[in-house]
C-alpha cells in the first residue's frame, strides 16, 4: 500500500507515534518492518482492552510487515508497577506459562496465524549470564529510571523501590534489541519502557524503533480502563449472548469510542454513521453492528447473527419498554447484593420482598431468571432487572 494510504490506517486510535517522521523514513525503504507488541500474562483470559494493540498489530500486518506477539514471560515474574504506586504481585514459573499457552490460542481470533511470530522473552533472558545483566544495566541511569512517574512520586512520597523493579523496563528494552524491532506497540502507561527500548538499541548499535502508544480502552462503566479487577471487561472468551448484550449496554458516546479502537471499519464509514445519528438516526443500530462485528470475530456468523435475535427476544418483543429511563447507584466493595439492588431501584420494599421474590422465581436481571439470593452484581455497564411482568429498572452501576 502507498505511504500516503498506509499512514491513515496506523494512525488511526493512535495516542503518540514517536517519532513519526522515522517510521516514514522506515516505511519508505520498502521492506517488511518487525512490528512487536509484549504482553505479560498476568491473567489467563484477555479482554477487549488487550485487543485494542492486537488490531492494531493485525493493521500493520495486512500492511506486509512482520507481527511479533511477545509473552513477556521473564518480565511477568519480576512485576511491573506501572500505573500503580506500590509493586505488582509477581507470577510464578507456572502461572505465566500456563497464562502464555492460553494467549497462544486466543490470539489468533484477530492475527494471522501464517504471519505472526509467537517469541517468549525467556528465550534470552534464561541464557543471559549475571555479567550480561550487568552490562545491561550499565546502559541506564537512576536519574532516567526516576523519569518515570510512578517511581518518582513513590521516591518523593518515600514509598519503597526494589532495584529488580528497575529491571523491568531494562529487559522489555532489551526484548527490542534482541528482536531487532523496527515498530514497538504499547499502551499510553508503557510510553517509558517503550523509550528505554529505543535508547538500549541505539546503545547497541542498532536503529532506535519508533514508539507507537495506543489509549487505555475504558471499561464498561465509561470512566476506569477495561480491567478484570473492576468488573467492567468484555472478555475474549465470554459467550457470545453475553459478550453482546456488554456492548449493547454501553453509552452512546462510548460506542464511538469502541468503534474506533476495536471495529475494523474504515473511519470514512464510522464518520458517515456519526453523522446521520446527529441528523437523528438510532444510535442502537450503530450499536448492534459494533456488537455483531465484535461477536463474529471471536464466536462466528451464526454466532453474530444468534446473539442478535436472543437480544431482541428479551428487549424488542414488548418487554422492555424503549423509553425505560436509566438510574445510576454506586456499587459496594465486593458487589451489589441482588435483594438489595433490587429495593434501592424500587422494584421491592425490602431485601425481604427481594428475597421472596427470588425464591418465587419473580425476578430477571438482563433477561435471565435470578436464582441465587447471594448473587452480587459487579460494577461496569448498563442491566435491566424485573420483578414480576409490571416492574422493571434500568440501571448503570459504577464504582
Amino acid at each position: 500500500m502507498p505511504l500516503q494510504e498506509s499512514l491513515p490506517l496506523i494512525r488511526r486510535g493512535a495516542e503518540e507515534i514517536l517519532r513519526e517522521e522515522e517510521l516514514e523514513k522506515k516505511l519508505a525503504e520498502g521492506r517488511p518492518l518487525r512490528i512487536k507488541a509484549g504482553f505479560d500474562p498476568t491473567a489467563p483470559d484477555l479482554h477487549l482492552g488487550h485487543t485494542v494493540l492486537l488490531n492494531k498489530l493485525k493493521q500493520f500486518q495486512d500492511l506486509g510487515h512482520e507481527a511479533i506477539f511477545l509473552i513477556g514471560d521473564f518480565t511477568g515474574m519480576i512485576g511491573d508497577p506501572t500505573g500503580k504506586n506500590v509493586t505488582r504481585k509477581p507470577l510464578t514459573r507456572e502461572e505465566v506459562v500456563e497464562n502464555g499457552k492460553t494467549y497462544e490460542q486466543q490470539i489468533y481470533k484477530i492475527l494471522d496465524p501464517e504471519k505472526t511470530q509467537i517469541k517468549f522473552n525467556s528465550t534470552w533472558m534464561d541464557a543471559m549470564s549475571p555479567a550480561e545483566l550487568i552490562q545491561v544495566a550499565a546502559k541506564h541511569t537512576v536519574a532516567r529510571m526516576l523519569e518515570r512517574e510512578d517511581f518518582n512520586t513513590r521516591y518523593k512520597t518515600g514509598q519503597p523501590i526494589a532495584i529488580h523493579e528497575f529491571l523491568y523496563p531494562l529487559i522489555q528494552g532489551y526484548d527490542s534489541v534482541a528482536l531487532k524491532a523496527d515498530v514497538e506497540l504499547g499502551g499510553t502507561d508503557q510510553k517509558f519502557n517503550l523509550l528505554v527500548g529505543r535508547q538500549l538499541q541505539e546503545s547497541y548499535g542498532q536503529k532506535p524503533q519508533v514508539v507507537l502508544t495506543m489509549p487505555l480502552l475504558e471499561g464498561l462503566d465509561g470512566v476506569q480502563k477495561m480491567s478484570k479487577s473492576l468488573g467492567n471487561y468484555i472478555g475474549i472468551a465470554e459467550p457470545f449472548d453475553e459478550m453482546f448484550g456488554k456492548i449493547m449496554s454501553i453509552s452512546d458516546d462510548l460506542m464511538w469510542r469502541y468503534l474506533e479502537l476495536l471495529s475494523f471499519t474504515s473511519m470514512a464509514e464510522i464518520v458517515q454513521w456519526k453523522k446521520a445519528c446527529e441528523a437523528g438516526s438510532n444510535p442502537r443500530e450503530v450499536k448492534v453492528r459494533l456488537g455483531q462485528e465484535i461477536v463474529q470475530r471471536f464466536h462466528g456468523a451464526t454466532a453474530a447473527r444468534q446473539a442478535l435475535e436472543n437480544f431482541e427476544a428479551r428487549f424488542k418483543q414488548g418487554l422492555i419498554p424503549e423509553d425505560l429511563a436509566e438510574q445510576v447507584l454506586a456499587v459496594p466493595q465486593g458487589g451489589y447484593p441482588i435483594a438489595a439492588l433490587l429495593k434501592d431501584l424500587g422494584l421491592t420494599a425490602s431485601t425481604s420482598e427481594s428475597n421472596r421474590m427470588i425464591q418465587q422465581g419473580g425476578v430477571k436481571l438482563d433477561g435471565e431468571r435470578v436464582s441465587d439470593q447471594k448473587l452480587l452484581v459487579q460494577a461496569g455497564g448498563t442491566h435491566i432487572a424485573q420483578v414480576g411482568k409490571r416492574k422493571i429498572a434500568k440501571v448503570r452501576l459504577g464504582v
